[in-house]
């Protein structure tokens, strides 16, 4: 398991460069074949229908806590059972999604006619048609993709992502070609996604061997998993709201070119939580199986500043790379349009450093049956996002769903949790902090003299970025080693090296 723990983040990070490679020039190409309006209707209706995702009520943040209890302490006759209500459980909730999608289609022009053209909110209607099935798809694949993460077959989990990652642009880019526009990209998404359920089926049920049993299902057990699960649900609407609902308000009060601008933003910043979750992913099975085994909070706490203080160099550097060459970067990546990206961007990013950094906590909250506090906390600071973005959005635009994100993430992430993690949960978050320290220092200075050196040097094209790139690289990658790693991570690097020079 530890091997696949391994391979599951190696390819986990491959899987999140070449998702960023294909971006580099899929969304110049949207924004070429769509134009900046249907490329704004396109994010938009994406942000909506993916609300839909809410239905599945927190049910696949349930499934692996579950499960390490029925192994360590059940039969696997409860598995079966477990399976086959989780199963049950979402061929409903995929009704549910097309029931919810029908109606949006229903409703598309007096929910958008305010924002958008009516050729606009007739491409929405399409749009919402193909996307709602498209989710609904994914749902189905949830149990199966469940299973197979409780048994931390991360090699097969992250490839099948990196076939995702590369097939979906390829086919989408292929509809463009044949005319069909911003549709042919949701098309492509859906068919891809049909690929993946077929997929995961197929491997959990021969490779792994998952079987059902529909017969003497258990409604205590049932219950539990509701009440758990809800939990997870008023969480998944913090995230809902923080990461879609501005694009929806956008649309409503503003328009489709700030969309645009503002999905762009978003999009560069869930980089960021792309290589965090890649590393934390692949950590759910053992922090449940530790908590349903013996629940050692100094073991937890020392994991989670682990992985904590890895995924801390590891925003610290891409995010002091994006602030010393972004800016440049965004002109000619999005265009000069969508120049406020980057200062979006910055904007938003910095304060998820606390979460992005934190989140095995998360699981170590839901192996521990104590996340409602947050999932609370989370919904207030939601309402808090949401008022700031309606009272501010006529007059700054999509600069007002940044600060209402700001707030929300401070409030929630940074100084409620780390109040929670240390005094009800815990965690020693001092010492956690006091690890994260010298990455912080350290990468804030490197930061801020690199960029010193790029605003002088101007850096006025693509090539210029690329060389500088690289050498704030080689500068952050020296700077690490002598100031932020510690004396057994360095013999451990030098000892892989050596190993590796033998071969």
């Amino acid at each position: 398991m530890v091997s696949q723990r391994r391979a599951g983040a190696v390819l986990g990070y491959a899987n999140v460069v070449a998702k960023n490679l294909v971006n580099l020039l899929y969304v110049p190409l949207l924004l070429h074949f769509l134009g900046q309006g249907d490329y704004g209707v396109f994010q938009m209706t994406n942000s909506v229908v993916f609300a839909l995702t809410l239905l599945s009520a927190g049910f696949y943040g349930s499934y692996v806590r579950f499960y390490m209890r029925e192994r360590a302490h059940g039969t696997e006759q409860g598995v079966r059972r477990l399976n086959g209500m989780f199963l049950l459980v979402y061929i409903v909730v995929a009704c549910m999604c097309l029931v919810g999608g029908l109606l949006l289609i229903v409703n598309v022009h007096s929910l958008f006619s305010g924002g958008l053209t009516p050729r606009e909110v007739g491409l929405a209607r399409e749009l919402l048609m193909i996307m709602s099935v498209n989710i609904a798809v994914q749902l189905m694949s949830t149990p199966f993709d469940s299973y197979i993460v409780a048994h931390e077959r991360f090699t097969f989990q992250q490839t099948r992502q990196l076939f995702t990652t590369c097939a979906m642009p390829l086919l989408a880019i292929l509809l463009l070609y044949l005319g069909l526009g911003a549709v042919g990209v949701a098309c492509a998404q859906l068919t891809i996604s049909s690929i993946l359920l077929f997929l995961n089926v197929r491997y959990a049920v021969r490779a792994l061997g998952m079987r059902f049993t529909f017969t003497g299902l258990q409604w205590n057990l049932f219950k539990a998993i509701a009440v758990f699960s809800f939990w997870i649900f008023l969480n998944q609407i913090f995230d809902l709201v923080n990461n879609n609902v501005p694009n929806f308000l956008l649309g409503a009060m503003a328009s489709s070119t700030a969309v645009a601008t503002f999905a762009i933003a978003v999009q560069i910043r869930n980089i960021f939580f792309s290589m965090s979750t890649t590393m934390s992913n692949v950590f759910v099975p053992q922090i449940n199986r530790i908590v349903a085994e013996h629940d050692d909070n100094d073991k937890l706490t020392k994991l989670m500043t682990r992985v904590g203080r890895y995924q801390m160099i590891l925003f610290w550097f891409i995010y002091g790379g994006f602030v010393v060459v972004g800016q440049n970067f965004v002109k000619i990546w999005a265009g000069a349009a969508n120049v406020d990206a980057y200062w979006l961007s910055l904007t938003m990013t910095l304060p998820v450093m606390i979460p992005l950094t934190q989140n095995t906590g998360i699981e170590i909250q839901r192996a521990k049956n104590r996340h409602k506090v947050r999932s609370l906390i989370y919904i207030l600071t939601s309402l808090i996002d949401i008022i700031i973005s309606i009272l501010f959005i006529p007059t700054f635009g999509y600069w007002a769903t940044a600060w209402g994100y700001v707030a929300s993430i401070l409030l929630g992430t940074g100084l409620f949790m780390n109040w929670y993690y240390h005094c009800r949960i815990g965690l020693d978050m001092g010492y956690f902090w006091k690890n994260m320290m010298p990455t912080i220092l350290t990468s804030f200075t490197v930061t801020v003299l690199c960029w010193l050196v790029a605003h002088v040097a101007a850096l006025p094209d693509l090539v210029s970025l690329l060389v500088f790139g690289v050498l704030y690289c080689l500068v952050y990658a020296m700077t690490a080693w002598l100031f932020i790693a510690n004396k057994q991570e360095r013999d451990m690097i030098r000892g892989r090296l050596l190993r590796q020079m033998r071969k």
